[in-house]
């Protein structure tokens, strides 16, 4: 999840497999106004992983019953490096690096304090050496230029407190041809239910909007997913 303020820098990022700690994409400065402030408090906050790891991972999500179906959806090749960017707990990120296999990596991107903790633990424990955690900011996924061959979020778009900002960080950490793949809450008046309208900013439209004006372009936003009813699924390419 992306945050209100500058995290401190970690003095090391925690990394596996003896890789040194990414470097941050050196971008020139974009003024961005947060769509709303606060936005992360309670992960930034958070002091006990307990509660999310029973939140985000238990039955009753239903991203985390699809996401064996979800991760088949989002294609990845062998040998790739795929980003789960704002990782949370970590079980999407050890899926994607069964998936990449021992060729491939997967970058676990997050900027909660707890979470970067948990992550590093669970890694560590599955002995998943093809997996890095790397520390974000609000408004940047702290990734260096042509890094990525994926890029995927979940529940988490709705989270980017500088939407324009990070996309764009996005878009330079993915190599030419790269992918964005989001899931995220459905959001329509008078059929989402009331939690989704008051927790999430905007609907799919408007998501595709923005994202496709940060110059990616859409290539599937039906992929067969029956589990999903009150997510959607889409993918976009990086163009040039």
């Amino acid at each position: 999840m992306h945050r209100t303020r500058s995290l401190f820098v970690l003095s090391s990022c925690f990394v596996m497999a003896g890789s040194g700690c990414a470097a941050s994409s050196k971008a020139p400065a974009m003024h961005e106004e947060s769509v709303k402030p606060g936005l992360n408090d309670n992960f930034l906050e958070a002091n006990d992983v307990a509660q999310w790891i029973d939140r985000f991972e238990g039955e009753s999500r239903e991203i985390f019953r699809a996401r064996h179906a979800i991760v088949r959806a989002v294609r990845i090749e062998p040998g790739e490096t795929v980003a789960d960017i704002g990782a949370g707990t970590g079980f999407f990120s050890l899926l994607f690096a069964e998936a990449v296999g021992p060729t491939g990596s997967v970058v676990a991107q997050e900027i909660a304090p707890i979470f970067i903790e948990h992550l590093a633990k669970r890694v560590r424990e599955a002995g998943a050496t093809n997996v890095r955690i790397v520390q974000g900011k609000a408004n940047s996924i702290e990734l260096p230029a042509g890094s990525i061959d994926v890029a995927f979020t979940c529940d988490v778009y709705h989270h980017f407190e500088f939407p324009r900002s990070t996309l764009r960080s996005i878009h330079r950490a993915l190599r030419p041809g790269g992918r964005l793949v989001v899931v995220d809450f459905e959001r329509i008046e008078g059929v989402s239910r009331e939690w989704t309208l008051n927790h999430v900013r905007a609907g799919k439209e408007q998501v595709t909007k923005e994202i496709t004006d940060a110059g990616f372009e859409l290539i599937d936003d039906s992929p067969k997913i029956e589990a999903l009813k009150e997510n959607y699924f889409m993918s976009f390419r990086r163009r040039p």
